[in-house]
């Protein structure tokens, strides 16, 4: 009996499995699998997170090994009289094998965990061996045969290595995502924020600073201003953006361009460009290109700034929504579920809070890449570079997302709640502000405290002390007219 189970094992084992042969010898890899022997040692190697790589960073991936053929087919590299001389035709099924990775066609073969070789090699050739054998495949050819009429290296690799195009990657992903995501997401938000602002614009409530009362101001005035914070949070996207545009591709191994065409790095950077329409440029120093990520590292404290003033405007909102009996409840925030598993009839500012979580989240991510990008290489090459293109792209995904549905389920959603922020307004010991300049400051904070002790308003205590004239006091009280300069 052991015998027939033993040998049932083994035929299970040769469907499961094929054997593939790379420098360092023999390795089991998925029999159906288009990735090869380099992608299944990482795989074996890095069993550390089961978190892959952004499919956003695999598609930017297979973008530039796309531009990168592109690049050496127009400079004539595949048809030089050497070993690695490639058919015309098999030009075509590498770009078009490269195309499909870029648009996510194979997005199963790439299961190489975030933690892996700080250079990003092993991922670098886990798309360089699915490309290779995906034309092979599209070639009519055997792509399981361990002749690779179009290798991973002598082709889909030609002119490159993992410390230029790796790299390169990472700023085409982060500079697509955030024109993708997260820059139509902050449009729409500044927008739905604009259009309450003008809804609200002569809805009069009390201001407060330090959380206390302040003087008035325009319901209105206040979601511009937060409409505002948000057209900024935009400029600095975009500003963000530039930090990436340019690429290292062209540098090769220290940045010196070993193995590559003069004009290779500055011919890709424009196929990238025209692909993406963002415009992208060979980077003016490739030592400094492919040793250093300053500019990831710049793009993403602009990251942070955005992060912060979504949890500040979301954190506003969360407040003047509370109550709604004993807070301030100014304004009414959308139920979307309720709130507690023991007090009935509780509804909770739920997007809100959801925004704040990804924002803190974002802040954290912070850390991450300004350690890796400080300490994380040394000489001619940063190795912390996957889990910085990870970090950067979780932000741009999490914020883009928190944002759009915080527009949806709560801020196109609000209601102005004007009987309450009128009547906060009355009762409020700082509209004594206004009679400065007719009783003095002193007088004014003598008016405010015995306001205060007596349970009155301002404008009772006024009246009964006749302070000032009857229309000179409905002037200076005038709450609309306290929203403006005077």
């Amino acid at each position: 009996m052991s015998t027939e189970i033993e040998k049932d094992n083994e035929v299970t084992e040769q469907q499961d499995y094929r054997i593939e042969l790379d420098s360092m010898g023999e390795i089991r890899v998925p029999a159906r699998a288009y990735y090869s022997a380099q992608t299944q040692r990482a795989v074996e190697n890095f069993p550390v997170s089961g978190w892959r790589l952004p499919d956003s960073l695999i598609r930017a991936m297979g973008l530039v090994k796309y531009a990168c053929a592109v690049a050496n087919r127009d400079l004539g590299r595949f048809s030089a009289a050497t070993k690695v001389s490639l058919s015309t035709q098999n030009v075509d099924f590498l770009l078009q094998a490269a195309m499909e990775v870029a648009e996510g066609k194979l997005a199963d073969q790439f299961p190489i965990d975030v933690f892996q070789t700080g250079s990003g090699t092993s991922s670098n050739m886990n798309v360089n061996e699915v490309i290779s054998n995906r034309a092979i495949e599209l070639a009519g050819g055997d792509r399981f045969d361990s002749l690779k009429p179009i290798h991973p290296n002598d082709h889909v690799n030609m002119g490159q290595s993992t410390n230029d195009t790796f790299p390169t990657a990472i700023h085409v992903a982060v500079a697509c995502e955030l024109k993708r995501q997260l820059i139509p997401a902050l449009h729409r938000l500044a927008h739905s924020l604009s259009a309450k602002a003008q809804a609200w614009d002569q809805v009069i409530k009390i201001g407060r600073t330090h959380l206390m009362d302040a003087t008035p101001l325009r319901l209105g005035q206040e979601f511009g201003g937060f409409a505002r914070q948000i057209e900024l949070s935009i400029e600095r996207a975009e500003q963000a953006m530039d930090a990436v545009l340019e690429l290292p591709v062209g540098g090769t191994a220290v940045g010196s361009g070993i193995n590559t065409h003069p004009e290779f790095g500055n011919r890709v950077a424009s196929e990238l460009a025209s692909q993406t329409d963002i415009p992208f440029v060979e980077a003016v120093n490739h030592f400094e290109a492919n040793a250093q990520r300053d500019g990831l590292v710049a793009c993403h404290a602009l990251l942070k700034t955005i992060a912060t003033t979504l949890f500040n405007v979301a954190n506003n909102i969360r407040w003047l929504g509370s109550g709604p009996r004993c807070g301030f409840f100014e304004v009414q925030l959308p139920s979307r579920q309720p709130g507690s598993s023991i007090m009935p009839g509780k509804v909770n500012p739920v997007m809100c809070e959801s925004l704040m979580q990804v924002a803190a989240r974002v802040m954290g991510n912070e850390q991450t890449i300004a350690i890796s990008g400080a300490s994380g290489g040394q000489f001619q090459l940063n190795i912390m570079m996957p889990i910085m293109g990870q970090t950067t792209l979780e932000s741009i995904a999490i914020m883009a997302g928190g944002v759009n549905a915080f527009v949806e389920f709560c801020v196109d959603g609000l209601e102005a709640n004007v009987a309450q922020c009128e009547s906060f307004v009355e009762q409020s010991l700082s509209m004594i502000t206004s009679l400065n300049p007719h009783i003095g400051y002193e007088k004014a904070a003598k008016l405010a405290k015995e306001a205060f002790a007596s349970g009155k308003t301002i404008r009772e205590l006024c009246i009964e002390q006749q302070i000032l004239p009857e229309d000179v006091l409905r002037e200076a009280l005038d709450p609309m007219r306290m929203t403006e300069p005077h």
